[in-house]
């Protein structure tokens, strides 16, 4: 069996490039010939290699790239995986697109039931085609840290591609009135500029608070364990999310987790049971506190996130569901 997998800003260090290459991996593992190209490489638009199947992630952006395409796939599974749920799906000028993308899916894919539920209600008529199958979770090799905590410091690190949805300028003005307060704290913030005027803010407010905010910019994936390892939180201020990697990334390590209470988000963080869930900014300040000062609640929600994600958030299962969808269609 051959399949293509077609993920926008492929290979660029994104979410999304994290969550096809994890599947890509496991599909072979099973057998399974794979292919990706990107969405929003031109280059990749002139034709499609040769395959028996097609699976876009990303509903708008896959729908865009089909086109471009001078033969577009006769079936194809699409995947949303957040700014095409909870932003284009409601953008008036790029709902009917989303639309159409989902329409003319022989399969579609949500991360959760929550994000099932809004598909049903926007668009009913797909409601058979729809399966939910949560993301699976990447498992790190050892491998020498880029950045080491320094000690008597309380570790928070935030991984993001720098762009407004991502939140980032919040999280650092956030913290920066905890530590005056805690001067301990500390902040990393990993991942590339997505969005220049927003790198631009970012790394300014980054070198404003030097003393305690660093930012490490891009580093290859197989780095981040080294980084969980060493976080006393992770943190995620996103505005909209699909299924966030690197917070599943953490849970697994362990590491206790605050972010934004948004769909995707709250889909896999239960408050005070795998993480914490915040609302406004006064409910991140105050749970950041308590993180800080209460070593057993860190304990606790890390061991419980631990083992959520081991029992759910299995890669294996996750390629084994995308291979029964497969297998289904093709027969």
């Amino acid at each position: 069996m051959k399949i293509i997998l077609a993920s926008p800003n492929f290979p660029q260090p994104r979410g999304n490039t994290v969550t096809v290459q994890r599947i890509s991996d496991n599909l072979q593992k099973l057998g399974v010939e794979t292919t990706i190209i990107s969405t929003t490489d031109d280059l990749s638009a002139q034709s499609l290699p040769e395959a028996d199947l097609v699976h876009g992630f990303h509903a708008y952006q896959f729908y865009q790239f089909m086109k471009k395409l001078a033969a577009p796939p006769k079936k194809y599974v699409v995947t949303l995986t957040g700014t095409d749920l909870n932003l284009d799906l409601f953008d008036k000028d790029k709902r009917n697109d989303v639309l159409s993308s989902l329409r003319g899916a022989s399969a579609v894919h949500v991360f959760d039931a929550q994000a099932a539920g809004i598909l049903v209600e926007e668009l009913p008529e797909i409601a058979e085609k729809i399966s939910v199958i949560a993301q699976g979770n990447s498992v790190f090799s050892d491998s020498d840290s880029p950045a080491l905590k320094e000690p008597g410091t309380f570790l928070f690190i935030l991984p993001a591609g720098i762009r407004k949805v991502k939140n980032v300028p919040a999280a650092i003005e956030m913290l920066a009135e905890l530590h005056k307060m805690k001067p301990e704290l500390r902040l990393w913030i990993v991942g590339p500029v997505l969005e220049e005027d927003e790198g631009e803010t970012v790394l300014g407010l980054a070198q404003k608070h030097s003393g305690w905010v660093s930012y490490l910019g891009q580093l290859p994936h197989s780095s981040m364990g080294s980084l969980y390892g060493q976080a006393d939180v992770l943190l995620n201020t996103s505005l909209s999310e699909g299924q966030p990697a690197a917070i599943l990334e953490a849970m697994g390590y362990g590491c206790a987790v605050l972010v934004s209470d948004v769909q995707g988000n709250n889909g896999i963080v239960s408050h005070l049971e795998t993480g914490l869930l915040y609302k406004s900014k006064s409910e991140f300040i105050e749970y950041a506190r308590r993180l800080m000062e209460n070593s057993e609640l860190r304990q606790k929600v890390g061991m419980n996130a631990q083992k959520h994600v081991a029992e759910q958030h299995s890669g294996q299962n996750e390629a084994e569901k995308f291979l029964e969808i497969y297998k289904r269609l093709l027969n």
